[in-house]
Formats: structure tokens, sequence, C-alpha cells
């Protein structure tokens, strides 16, 4: 059913600060503002794949997943009737609002939104970097990849699995972590969920994935020069390989900027379970110290 993650949209007072990240650091592209005075950033050819309403607080206001056939949409509706969550079909003003064709939504059991989508709009050959770019990794594997924080993992995995997820793999560390990793498509994972604390879930990271490790390194070197608070120093993971670093934004949540993923062929792919999340760096940055750890908020 699912098969990449179209875009993100959060709520934030600090929607003024956004821009300069976007076109300063991560050398993506600006598109016209949304309606409310949304900044709406262009990773590729679609309209727009990340949005940051203004908002009185940070709050993640809804995830949007692709489905690659139209129909998929009822199966989606299907699939979560059977688990005891109510999925309803989106009005043609919603969609347009999103820039796509059909839309569906519905709030899961940890309180996020989503709304699960087809038929996204873009115009070729209109992505124009703000600054020297190899471009970024979308296309099949979408926006990239969601870290959400949930109290009852085994729960999400259940949940989740259901729409379309596939585990990649585990990163257990006792006492300190309990994650998982899932793919819907060739990225090593477009999903993955972390254990947390009772009571809450938040959204911890987007993952954004460049094409060339050059661009990591000038993007982590400019990180720095305009006072981005870097959260995790470069890095290179022990489960996906990806080579990154990671910087809190204006928003609370945070951004992993990266290159050189694992892809995962589904016919001779086997899950893993590691003891470490890195083979090397990813090492806590000083100017990283005392940021929230994600949009945190109660669960229902």
């Amino acid at each position: 059913m699912i098969t990449s993650l179209a875009y993100l949209g959060i709520r934030s007072p600090k929607v003024d600060e956004w821009p300069d990240l976007v076109t300063k650091v991560w050398g993506a592209q600006l598109a016209e503002p949304g309606p409310d005075g949304a900044v709406r950033v262009k990773f590729d050819d679609a309209l727009w794949r990340l949005q940051i309403h203004p908002g009185e607080k940070d709050e993640t206001a809804y995830i949007g997943w692709s489905v690659d056939r139209e129909e998929d949409l009822q199966a989606v509706l299907k699939t979560l009737a059977d688990l005891g969550v109510t999925g309803e079909v989106g009005s043609a003003e919603l969609a347009a609002e999103r820039a796509v064709n059909r839309i569906v939504v519905f709030t899961d059991p940890w309180g996020f939104r989503h709304e699960v989508t087809w038929g996204q709009s873009s115009v070729p050959c209109s992505f124009r970097p703000s600054r020297p770019l190899s471009g970024f990794v979308t296309g099949p594997q979408g926006l990239g990849h969601v870290l959400l924080l949930l109290p009852d993992i085994e729960q999400g995995h259940e949940f989740f699995s259901r729409l379309g997820f596939r585990l990649s793999d585990k990163i257990i560390i006792p006492g300190r972590l309990n994650a998982r990793f899932y793919h819907c498509n060739a990225r090593h994972h477009t999903l993955a969920l972390g254990q947390c604390e009772p009571g809450v879930a938040g959204l911890n990271h987007l993952m954004i994935q460049v094409g060339s490790i050059d661009d990591v390194g000038l993007a982590y070197e400019l990180a720095e020069e305009h006072g981005v608070p870097i959260t995790l120093t470069l890095g290179r993971h022990t489960n996906d390989r990806q080579f990154s670093f990671y910087h809190s934004t204006p928003s609370s949540f945070h951004v992993e900027y990266g290159y050189g993923g694992l892809e995962v062929d589904e016919e001779t792919w086997v899950p893993r379970v590691y003891d470490r999340t890195q083979i090397w760096g990813h090492r806590p940055h000083p100017s990283g110290k005392g940021r929230p750890f994600g949009i945190m908020h109660p669960v229902p």
C-alpha cells in the first residue's frame, strides 16, 4: 500500500527562521508561500515536500504518504477499519491544498495525523537548488524518512506493518535505545520507530539525502558558519550505512542530512539486529546541548 513519504507539515511560531536554513545550508528551493504564509520547500520537481505553517507552538501538523495506484486508497481505508481506526476521504479542497489528486486522512492511536495521497503534482525541470548541489535523492524513494517516538513500539510495529511498512532491521541498546526501521521502497527505511516514555509521542527527525558526500561536508561547514545547532557530528550508521550529521531546526525537531544510504533488494534482504547506532562519529556536538529531543505531544 504505502510506498513513500510524500511530504511533511509542521506548525511553528518560528516560520521566519526557516528560509535561511533551507537555502543557505540545505541548498533546497523555496516555493511560493502557502495561503496562510507557510514556508514551502522544494527538493525536486514536486510543487513542495515540506511545509512550515505559522502556529502558536511547535506541532507535527501532518505526515503525508504516497501510494502508487489510486485504488490503493480504498485498501488503506479497509486496513484502517480492520485496525479500528477511522479513515476518511479528504475533500477536493484539501487535495488541492496538498497538491495531490486524491487524499485519505486519519489519526493514529498516538495522535499523529496521517494523509495518504495519490497523484502528487510536479512540474518537470522546475527544481532549482539554492546553492551548488548534486541534488536530493527523492523520486520513487520519496522525501526521505521520519523517526517517530512511541510509548509502545510493539503496538507501533503491528499498526504500521499492516499499512505496508516492512522491517529492515532493529537497533537495541539495553537501557538506552529500542528502535525499528521499515522500508516501503528501495530506501533502507522510510519510517523508523523509537521507544519513548509512557504517555507521550513525538517526531524526532526528518532525514533528507543528497547525491554526493561533498554536499554533506559542505552543509556541515555551512551549518557551523550560520550558527545552526549541530546535535550529532559527521558519522556513519551501522544499519543503513548513511554518512550524515544531525542538526536541530527552529521548530524543535531535528534533521539528518545524509548521503549513501543502503538500498533494499526485497528479494534478498534479511533483517538484522544491531547493538550500536554508528560505526564511527555521530558524537554529541556542544551546540546541540539542551535542545529539545523532538516535537512531543501527549498520547490521546
